[in-house]
């Protein structure tokens, strides 16, 4: 999040006049109604099938550690009508089975998969190959993939893809590596604390944390946050005192809590981004980079986020890099570009969203702050923005290299919000977003009300429930919506997690029995928020949310 004004230069890449702009819509009484361009283009509709292929490693990067193990391809084979990248027509036999393709896969003419077999319009589906045959190295591998489709009595049809293997030399001693495990998303690493351990899916929640005057000055603090069982501190900078910064990122270590190290006001600055990283990158606790921090609404030029990006996997390549949008849909592909986790800031709880009280100004698609973009006022604009932000990574190909989390509103009674939400709202808007595809939940920010934290905390406590079903390559997810009662099911073997909260400000009850399978009985309850379960319902408190592990 940024204190807005924001003095924009709309002219360094747009051709327009100097102005206050915010998602690149003027807000000032003053100024005129100028749309602000840079929507997300909907895709075309093609009159036949079309088949999106595509090709992925399943983690990212291999280790030389991986060698002794099969490695994974993942293979997706979309039919779809929309014409999203890489899709191409196909023809489908119009009656029967719609049969399978045969996937080759290469690395400079190497093959690492022959004659895979992957059904049609199939999703995820890992082929193994060994990595014998690779020899780590710093530069991604230009991965080969070729699908042939041949239904019984037509003429054979071949489709191409591309990826990048990942598959790097063992990193200096001491520094850290972060996987991503593509096939959920989820973040793999070893203990924070840099003596040993094996890689573990982390499910990221804490806060962006103040550093002066907070963190640099009481460092036992690093204590409490872990005690409370965050697993991820997000310092907030500027950090001038490097002495301070040292000794909070040493603490952490020591207590073994994930560092998201945070570069938003130096990452345009290719020299200072550099100094950053390399100050930073042998921590033991390093989880992973976060460079621009509402670059669409302060409309930084369009390839600062890559041009980041770029840098930081020449100086490190063992993290991922994040950021957060503030824009509902303004050059989202662009400033997305370059990130691994594109995070969400949805802030609707108390302000209007038709009427900017700090510019006494109405807001609109093309005009306007009101401090959440082109939102409707209810704690469904976050999985509307959650939404809209996993359709464009399919529409661009992107939704098995890049992750999303959620930004909980953790603060208020300033600027544009004169309440400060509840700590059942806190928990709430997390639930709903990683019912909604977040793989973290990051809160601006701390310290806040004991209601946000102890409700964080919580939460945080069930990480260990939660991780085991959310973040397994197996699991089968299944979302329900039930009047205001928003529903994730994630059944992994015999048993399903249910993850449920009731976005009213009312008592609401959801029946497990509407959902095919599912049984009360022997229920598990791993996270109280105002939820529970009588007879073969769910019940909810106003804005309550519960977990329950069935079966």
């Amino acid at each position: 999040m940024q204190i807005r004004p924001a003095a924009v230069l709309l002219g360094a890449f747009l051709g327009s006049v100097s102005a206050q702009t915010w998602c690149g819509k003027n807000y000032m009484a003053s100024s005129p109604v100028v749309p602000p361009g840079g929507q997300f283009p909907v895709p075309a509709v093609s009159s036949k099938p079309l088949l999106a292929f595509r090709c992925a490693p399943a983690i990212k990067p291999y280790l030389p550690e991986d060698v002794s193990s099969p490695a994974g391809i993942l293979i997706d084979t979309f039919v779809t009508n929309s014409e999203i990248a890489g899709a191409e027509p196909i023809d489908i036999p119009a009656l029967g089975e719609l049969g399978e393709v045969l996937v080759t896969v290469s690395v400079d003419g190497h093959e690492l998969v022959t004659g895979g077999v992957v059904p049609l319009n199939a999703t995820k589906v890992e082929l193994p190959f060994s990595l014998a045959g690779l020899k780590p190295q710093k530069a991604a591998f230009n991965v080969s993939c070729s699908a042939t489709y041949a239904p019984l009595g037509a003429k054979a049809q071949t489709f191409k893809s591309t990826a990048a293997l990942s598959f790097l030399p063992d990193p200096p001693a001491g520094r850290s590596v972060t996987k991503m495990d593509l096939r959920t998303g989820a973040l793999l690493a070893k203990p924070a604390t840099g003596k040993g351990g094996s890689y573990e899916p982390v499910l990221p929640t804490g806060f962006y944390t103040n550093f002066d005057g907070y963190l640099a000055s009481n460092i036992s603090l690093v204590d409490q946050i872990k005690a409370e069982g965050f697993t991820v501190l997000h310092p907030i900078p500027t950090f001038d005192n490097l002495t301070a910064l040292a000794e909070v990122v040493q603490r952490m270590e020591e207590v073994g809590i994930y560092l998201m190290y945070d570069m938003r006001w130096i990452y345009m600055n290719l020299t200072g981004l550099a100094e950053e990283v390399n100050r930073i990158k042998d921590s033991p606790a390093l989880l992973l980079w976060y460079t621009g921090d509402e670059p669409d609404g302060t409309s930084d030029p369009l390839n600062a986020t890559t041009l980041a990006y770029d840098l930081i996997y020449e100086l490190d390549g063992y993290h991922p890099v994040s950021l957060v949008l503030n824009c509902q849909d303004y050059f989202w592909t662009e400033y997305t570009a370059g990130t691994d986790i594109v995070m969400e800031d949805v802030y609707s709880i108390s302000n209007n969203v038709t009427w900017s009280v700090e510019w006494d100004t109405p807001c609109t698609p093309d005009y306007g702050d009101c401090g959440c973009d082109n939102c409707k006022g209810s704690l469904q604009d976050i999985s509307d923005r959650l939404d809209e932000f996993a359709f464009r990574l399919w529409v661009n190909g992107w939704d098995r290299t890049k992750a999303m989390w959620g930004v909980p509103q953790g603060f208020g009674a300033a600027e544009y919000w004169p309440e400060i939400p509840t700590g059942k709202q806190w928990v709430a808007q997390s639930v709903l977003s990683i019912n909604h595809g977040a793989l973290g939940v990051v809160s601006w920010a701390a310290p806040t009300t004991d209601d946000i934290t102890n409700s964080a905390s919580v939460l945080a406590g069930s990480l260990s429930a939660l991780t085991q079903y959310i973040a397994s390559p197996g699991a089968e997810f299944q979302h329900v919506l039930a009047g205001q009662v928003d529903v994730g099911l994630w059944t992994v073997g015999a048993k399903t997690l249910v993850l449920a909260t009731n976005l009213a400000n009312e008592s609401a009850a959801f029946d497990l029995g509407s959902v095919r399978g599912l049984e009360a009985a022997g229920a598990r309850q791993v996270l109280d928020s105002g939820a529970s379960i009588q007879g073969q319902k769910v019940v909810f408190e106003p804005t309550g949310s519960g977990g329950f592990v069935l079966g």
